[in-house]
C-alpha cells in the first residue's frame, strides 16, 4: 500500500511540476503582469498601421530579455532572423518587379513583425510558470475565463511540441520521416504524424484539466496563491528600458 502511494504521489508530482517557492525565482525575472503587459502593449502597437518603425524597439528588448535569462542561443538567433526577414521584406522586391516577389515581401514583412512579438512571447513562456502566471492576473483582476486559458496554454503548448517530437522521431524509425519520405507518401507521412499527435494531444488535455482541477483554477472563490506577486527592482528597470526605446523610436520616426 505505502508503494502504490509513493507511485501515485510521484506520477502527481511529475504532472503538476516541481513546487517553486519564491526563494527560487531569481530577481531578475520579471513579475507575469509586466511581462503581460509588455507583450501586450508590443503586439497592439506592432501589428498596428506603421507598427514597423517598432520592430528595432521591440528586438532590442526581447534580447535583452533573453540575456537577462541567459539565454545565449536566442538571443543570437532574433538579430539573425530578423535580419534574413528583413531582407526578405525590402531588399529581395527590389531584385526585379515581378508580382511574386512582391508577395513574398509582403510575407518576410509580416514574418518580421511576428519575430518582435515573439522574442518577448518567449521570455514570458519560458520564465513564468502557469502558476505564477494565474497567480499575477487574478490579483490583477484578470476574469477568469481569460486567467484559466492562459494558464492552460502555457502548460498545453510545451507538451504538444514534445508530443509531435516524439512522433516525429517515431516516424524517422520507421523510415516515414525526412522530406524524401514526405514527397514520396505525402498523405501517409500527414496521416501517421496527425493521427498519434491528435491522441496523445487528448491525453494531455485530460491530464491538465485533472492538474488544473487539483490546482484550484477556476474555483469560486479564488485561490490563495502561497506566494502573492510582487513587483521588484527587475520591473521598475523593464519599464525604464521600455520608456527609453518608445521615445527613442519616436525621436527617430519624427526625425525621419
Amino acid at each position: 500500500m505505502t508503494g502504490a502511494s509513493r507511485q501515485l504521489g510521484s506520477a502527481v508530482a511529475q504532472e503538476l511540476g516541481p513546487a517553486a517557492p519564491e526563494g527560487t525565482v531569481a530577481r531578475s525575472v520579471l513579475d507575469p503582469r509586466t511581462a503581460v503587459a509588455v507583450l501586450l502593449g508590443a503586439s497592439i502597437t506592432i501589428m498596428a498601421p506603421g507598427g514597423l518603425w517598432f520592430v528595432p524597439a521591440a528586438l532590442t528588448a526581447g534580447v535583452l530579455l533573453a540575456l537577462s535569462e541567459r539565454a545565449w542561443r536566442r538571443a543570437v538567433a532574433l538579430p539573425l532572423a530578423a535580419a534574413a526577414a528583413a531582407a526578405v521584406a525590402f531588399v529581395l522586391p527590389l531584385a526585379a518587379p515581378w508580382p511574386v516577389l512582391g508577395l513574398i515581401g509582403v510575407m518576410g514583412e509580416f514574418t518580421l513583425r511576428i519575430a518582435a512579438v515573439g522574442s518577448i512571447a518567449a521570455h514570458l513562456v519560458q520564465t513564468v510558470s502557469p502558476t505564477r502566471f494565474a497567480a499575477a492576473l487574478r490579483s490583477a483582476r484578470v476574469p477568469s475565463a481569460f486567467t484559466v486559458s492562459g494558464a492552460v496554454m502555457l502548460r498545453f503548448v510545451p507538451t504538444i511540441i514534445t508530443e509531435a517530437q516524439a512522433v516525429r522521431d517515431a516516424m524517422r524509425l520507421r523510415g516515414l520521416g525526412g522530406w524524401g519520405a514526405m514527397l514520396r507518401h505525402p498523405l501517409r507521412a500527414i496521416e501517421y504524424f496527425t493521427v498519434p499527435l491528435m491522441a496523445s494531444s487528448l491525453r494531455a488535455a485530460e491530464d491538465l484539466s485533472a492538474s488544473a482541477l487539483l490546482r484550484g483554477l477556476g474555483s469560486q472563490p479564488n485561490p490563495t496563491a502561497m506566494h502573492p506577486p510582487r513587483f521588484g527592482p527587475a520591473d521598475a528597470v523593464a519599464v525604464v528600458v521600455v520608456a527609453v526605446l518608445v521615445a527613442t523610436t519616436l525621436l527617430w520616426r519624427s526625425a525621419r
